[in-house]
């Protein structure tokens, strides 16, 4: 009898844990929704000032930093047009943005997840590009402070 229940329960959590597929698309999609949201809130960032240092007399102008709404949004495109290196660098990009809401955060791991279990799977299958992208992740995970 305990071995009837126990093989219903295993039946039950692989239908459940089947059903749920994390297509890294529609988890890009969750994280930008995430982050637009949140979006209107949170101040305008700008980069720092950027001036020559062999001309100190030149006023210092300011360029405005992509907000993570918009990088995140970039991230998607990348992602999209195969550009796989790009995304993996805009998503670890926001991944060290200190200011983030928990459902952001929560979010952008699950994305995160989802894009490098589908590059990991390319990779595997012999492309390129997926193998460049491991790699650049890789190199930006040791490079962590």
């Amino acid at each position: 009898m305990s071995f009837q229940i126990t093989l219903m329960l295993l039946a039950a959590l692989a239908v459940v844990g089947c059903s749920k597929k994390d297509d890294a698309s529609h988890e890009l999609e969750r994280a930008a929704s995430a982050f637009a949201k949140t979006e209107p809130a949170q101040p305008a960032r700008t980069a720092a000032p950027q001036t020559a240092p062999e001309q100190p007399s030149q006023p210092a102008v300011a360029t405005p930093a992509a907000t993570p709404a918009q990088e995140m949004n970039q991230a998607i495109t990348a992602y999209k047009t195969g550009n796989l290196e790009d995304a993996v660098t805009r998503l670890q990009v926001l991944r060290a943005t200190p200011v983030m809401s928990p459902q952001q955060r929560i979010a952008l791991n699950d994305a995160m997840a989802a894009v490098m279990t589908e590059i990991y799977s390319l990779a595997a299958k012999g492309n390129t590009r997926a193998a460049s992208a491991i790699k650049l992740y890789e190199q930006m995970q040791t490079k962590r402070p």
